[in-house]
């Protein structure tokens, strides 16, 4: 719809609650979010932190006791909001597609992988069964699956998990998505296969002109793929910034803590540091700063009110009260 530099992806203020049990809990409070065309976008933050639940409620694939709102959830400048099931899944593959965290859990175990890419085209494209057969085969090619022909009569459990993201990621691509959601797309897999991999969506991005939404626990990660990396924490985001920024002059201190938390490149130390604490659940949070308990600087204003996110320089946002 829009030219290339125009906003893909605009989040306002957007929403996240489970009806349960307990009541209703807030996973996501207040998140924003004005992603390019053609950008890769990180989402850091420790686990509990909202990242995932995020991903999952721009194309509304949680489960039915979520409560999604927004002042504002578009895609290339549709409602995503006003879309019933069925606009959904005309967006879901075709415009935007996901390569979730575990592909174990993910492709069917009962069906060969040629047979789930497969799907993936029937379902968008309006190809001839031949047609479809030899576009399996080109995308196999495409994410560096060797004698595509053999490998598509393979089940999921004769694959490693390498091979295994791959299909997922053949599954994604299939339809030339405009936005590629990656949900943590390397965390099961040993360093070598995760550079193997990363560098696959990077040349896929570059030869499908797609954007990415990156969701990860890694600023390794982030480093290597991200034009502009958002932090979040217990459902809210504790700052933003273009990647060089955030390693060059991180300003909210718990984008400090998870910086100073990586290991150094140039020594060997015996103990890394860590944040002290552990991330608030949904349940026990209440009002002030999320991460007042576990911050070295709190102030008697964190426990009490909310700090909100302010612009400091080129782009970069943080939400604390240092910076008020």
């Amino acid at each position: 719809m829009g030219e290339n530099n125009s906003i893909l992806l605009d989040i306002c203020n957007l929403k996240v609650s489970f009806r349960t049990s307990f009541g209703i809990l807030k996973a996501v409070d207040g998140f924003n979010l004005s992603m390019k065309r053609w950008d890769t976008l990180g989402l850091i933050g420790e686990s509990g932190a909202g990242k995932s639940v995020t991903a999952l409620s721009i194309i509304r694939l949680l489960k039915s006791n979520a409560i999604i709102q927004a002042d504002k959830l578009e895609f290339d400048g549709e409602d995503l909001l006003q879309k019933n099931e069925k606009e959904l899944q005309n967006i879901r593959g075709s415009k935007v597609s996901m390569i979730f965290q575990d592909p174990n859990t993910s492709l069917n175990p009962t069906l060969k992988i040629g047979e789930q890419i497969a799907e993936s085209i029937m379902l968008h494209q309006h190809l001839s069964r031949y047609e479809i057969i030899e576009k399996t085969y080109e995308m196999m090619k495409a994410v560096n699956i060797a004698d595509p022909r053999k490998m598509a009569n393979c089940y999921p459990h004769e694959l490693s998990g390498g091979m295994k993201q791959r299909v997922m990621a053949g599954m994604a691509l299939s339809c030339n998505p405009m936005l590629l959601i990656c949900d943590e797309p390397t965390s099961a897999l040993d360093v070598t296969v995760q550079a193997q991999i990363l560098d696959l969506i990077n040349d896929l991005k570059a030869r499908l002109s797609s954007s990415v939404l990156l969701v990860t626990h890694d600023f390794g990660v982030i480093a290597e793929m991200c034009d502009n990396v958002i932090v979040m924490y217990a459902g809210k985001v504790m700052e933003s910034a273009p990647v060089e920024e955030i390693f060059d002059n991180a300003m909210h201190p718990y984008t400090q803590g998870l910086l100073m938390a990586l290991p150094p490149i140039d020594r060997v130390v015996e103990r890394l540091d860590a944040i002290g604490g552990t991330v608030l659940s949904a349940s026990e949070r209440s009002h002030g700063c999320p991460f007042r308990p576990r911050c070295q600087i709190a102030m008697d204003s964190c426990e009490w009110e909310l700090p909100l996110l302010i612009d400091l320089h080129g782009g970069h946002r943080v939400a604390c009260f240092k910076y008020r």
